[in-house]
């Protein structure tokens, strides 16, 4: 994948400018992200971690972190990360699920879903269909439905938290189908098109069907 070879090349020049100036939390974070694209989980976090050594005003802004923590299977550390972000972010769709994604793994869904935050206003709209479904207002043929007509980018973020939404119900294969359809749209200009594809890789998923 020549996208895949692009960040590689990246991984490689931060690492140059790092061993320049060790100082520059900025620096790790971005070296950070490209580990995660590349599903380096743990370099991943370690970079992150390091930043937030660097200076710690970075912690409510690490929302990547929380992510690789989701996949390294640190659900609690995840857990915590979204609540800390969410006090300085709290009208954000996607740090509110991502907490109830990791309190799913932690313990059910239905106890995900009691704790689930209140988010009055995203800016994004696909994103107020996603919180109904995950606070039980909605059903997620409700929310495909609504975003199938509509862009790209809509269309990729209710495939991609359908699939989420699954797995923390425990649907495997729901979630393994719609992810791979979400991966499949190679919305690599977002850092989610990216963790759609870690997602598979961490999964050992291969293509599936369209449903």
């Amino acid at each position: 994948m020549q996208q895949r070879t692009v960040v590689q090349q990246e991984l490689q020049q931060l690492s140059r400018h790092l061993a320049v100036a060790p100082d520059q939390p900025r620096l790790y974070i971005q070296r950070g992200m490209a580990h995660f694209k590349l599903g380096q989980i743990t370099a991943a976090i370690d970079d992150f971690d390091q930043a937030e050594r660097l200076n710690p005003d970075v912690t409510p802004h690490l929302w990547q972190r929380g992510l690789a923590y989701y996949y390294a299977e640190r659900f609690a550390d995840g857990a915590r990360q979204f609540e800390i972000d969410l006090t300085v972010n709290g009208h954000d769709v996607e740090e509110t699920v991502w907490r109830y994604l990791c309190q799913a793994q932690l313990q059910d869904a239905a106890t995900a879903r009691a704790a689930l935050y209140l988010v009055r206003r995203d800016a994004r709209p696909v994103m107020a269909w996603i919180y109904r479904l995950f606070a039980g207002e909605c059903t997620a043929e409700a929310l495909l439905a609504h975003s199938q007509h509509a862009g790209v980018r809509d269309v990729f973020y209710s495939q991609l938290y359908v699939g989420l939404y699954c797995e923390a119900e425990r649907d495997a294969a729901q979630a393994r189908t719609w992810i791979t359809q979400a991966a499949g749209m190679q919305v690599l200009d977002d850092y989610m098109g990216w963790l759609a594809l870690v997602h598979q890789q961490v999964r050992g998923w291969g293509e599936v069907p369209r449903p």
